[in-house]
């Protein structure tokens, strides 16, 4: 089968971010997706940069960038999309927040949004596929040659779990403490066709991968992939998608710069002819796991000799060999809002206080949630 890989510009940024639909006073889900959507209408402005669309469940909305020339672009254009949104949920009595999970809500109480794509998943998946309350972040980053996309992802694997473990937001499940930081990525890979890539080598490798896939009806096409990163060849991207639902802007912003900053680094040394490194895929199943129990206390296998290192202090080397890249790529700012949340906590840390706070009371969280959220425009 062969997929034709889009031009795109290389390393321009898109973003998708996952949003909850929330009742102000409770904190609980609403399931007012699709009217939202309808009543936002976005499609009839073809000056709009973003476009907003419902989610596998009502209670969400998927708000997506158009391409930008850096972060601070596709962040602007997420900005305007929040603000859209707003003029119509705000009637409505309906509020935002982000996370990879809700603190309390059940999955039973969901509907599933009626879209044909979405009940051929649950029929399929079942139990799996209705507990799919998950929200997450996906960073688009330009791929310019197509014969870099397989091995960049192959290279961009072993930094999946330092972007989950930056990210994770989802220690509450259904109620419950799970004692993860990310319930969100282990929930997650239980669909199939997610989970960590298949170590492929050349886009060659990939198609014939998808080939397999849709002869035998496992899927349809490529966008039924759901890797934690992935090709994405109708625009010519490599798509991240490990990352826990983010809770503010300004955290979007930097692991939307980390990201870009990471693809850009790979890209730079494959000009130069060195050698990418690639895990062997035990380390990396190791290493989310690790990611998701612990996050920023998580030590990973970070070379093929098995040496581990903290994950907050490879991060810390990281930033700095990034800095002239960031520097470049004009989003050095937003880059240095990484070690902020490093020195401040990731979002799960923020959670686990306020509940410790509030004597285990949740709906306490999910008011933190709403109003980091509110508070970050």
């Amino acid at each position: 089968m062969q997929v034709e890989f889009a031009s795109s510009q290389r390393s321009t940024v898109g973003i998708e971010w996952e949003l909850m639909l929330v009742d102000p006073a409770t904190g609980d889900l609403v399931g007012r997706g699709p009217q939202i959507i309808e009543e936002l209408g976005t499609d009839d402005d073809p000056s709009t940069r973003f476009t907003a669309t419902a989610e596998l469940l009502t209670n969400t909305v998927e708000l997506t960038s158009g391409v930008g020339r850096d972060v601070a672009e596709a962040v602007a254009d997420i900005s305007d999309a929040i603000a859209a949104v707003r003029a119509v949920s705000e009637p409505l009595g309906v509020e935002l927040m982000c996370a990879g999970s809700h603190p309390f809500a059940q999955w039973y109480d969901q509907a599933v949004t009626d879209k044909t794509r979405y009940h051929t998943l649950i029929d399929r998946t079942q139990w799996w596929g209705r507990n799919m309350m998950i929200w997450g972040v996906h960073v688009h980053v330009g791929v310019e040659d197509v014969r870099k996309v397989m091995p960049l992802i192959r290279a961009l694997s072993s930094y999946l779990p330092h972007l989950q473990a930056l990210s994770a937001s989802s220690p509450f499940w259904a109620g419950e403490r799970t004692g993860y930081a990310s319930n969100r990525a282990l929930v997650f890979q239980q669909l199939p066709t997610a989970g960590l890539p298949w170590p492929l080598d050349t886009w060659a490798d990939y198609e014939g991968y998808l080939d397999d896939m849709v002869r035998t009806g496992i899927m349809e096409d490529a966008t039924e992939v759901r890797w934690d990163i992935r090709p994405a060849p109708r625009w010519g991207t490599i798509e991240v998608r490990a990352c826990d639902g983010i809770s503010n802007l300004a955290e979007l912003a930097s692991m939307a710069a980390l990201t870009q900053c990471l693809v850009e680094f790979f890209s730079r040394e494959m000009d130069a002819g060195r050698a990418l490194p690639a895990l062997q895929p035990w380390y990396h199943r190791e290493n989310k796991w690790r990611a998701a129990r612990y996050g920023l206390d998580a030590e990973l296998i970070v070379d093929r000799t098995g040496l581990e290192r903290p994950v907050v202090a490879h991060l810390e080397e990281t930033l700095d060999d990034l800095q002239p890249i960031a520097a470049e790529l004009g989003c050095r700012a937003e880059l240095d809002g990484i070690r902020r949340t490093l020195a401040s906590g990731a979002s799960y840390q923020r959670q686990l206080r306020v509940a410790d706070d509030a004597g285990g009371d949740l709906r306490a969280v999910a008011a933190h949630l709403i109003r980091e959220f509110r508070t970050s425009f």
